[in-house]
């Protein structure tokens, strides 16, 4: 048939990254890289495999266990409130979403321990911290940067919600993770935040 052209359609390539073994080269031992390994074998994938030394690797676990905990609720509490259909019931479920934001602006707001000179006399009254556990981006930001972003754009949009400024460490915190590309560069664009809640949070007068 006249007019056809050639697929130049190609196949993506895949990179499979497990972790290594003892000598830092070999595969190491890991249930989880092992199961994802034989799947894409299994369905005739064409992949490449790449060790990593986890040893060399940056370490993203945060020190602190409060760092993961604190703001384990506050995506609960904002759907609850996104989700509300009764326009009467806004404030209450309001109340609850900032008494999260309470508890985290409190987290960020403490010096932790690492900030503190033990041989200084005067002991810092407001952490200065760029992230939840320190100056750098662990797991624990991994998780909760995307809910934020989520909240900021859709209780804006549906509720008409704006995190009050008077939680000046969670628009610190806010602030830093805009300035870094591993978190703006993988956010979604707003509309498309917009876009996923625009049939729960309908409402009814």
């Amino acid at each position: 048939m006249s007019g056809l052209r050639p697929s130049t359609q190609v196949d993506p390539e895949i990179e499979l990254f497990v972790k290594a073994g003892s000598d830092g080269e070999s595969i190491g031992n890991c249930p989880f890289c092992q199961r994802l390994f034989m799947i894409l074998w299994l369905k005739g994938v064409k992949f490449n495999v790449t060790t990593v030394d986890m040893t060399r690797y940056p370490h993203l676990s945060p020190k602190y266990k409060e760092s993961f905990d604190v703001g384990c609720n506050l995506f609960a509490k904002f759907s609850a409130y996104i989700k509300n259909t009764q326009k009467e019931a806004n404030k209450n479920f309001e109340k609850s979403l900032l008494k999260e934001f309470k508890r985290l602006d409190d987290y960020l707001n403490t010096p932790l321990l690492d900030e503190i000179d033990p041989d200084s006399a005067e002991e810092p009254t407001v952490s200065r911290r760029l992230f939840l556990d320190g100056d750098q981006l662990t797991l624990a930001d991994c998780s909760l940067l995307p809910k934020l972003n989520i909240i900021k754009v859709a209780a804006k949009k549906y509720r008409d919600f704006d995190i009050p400024a008077e939680f000046s460490g969670v628009w610190r915190y806010l602030h830093n993770a805009y300035a870094r590309e591993e978190f703006t560069h993988t956010c979604p664009e707003d509309k498309e935040i917009e876009n996923t809640y625009a049939n729960v949070a309908k409402q009814k007068s």
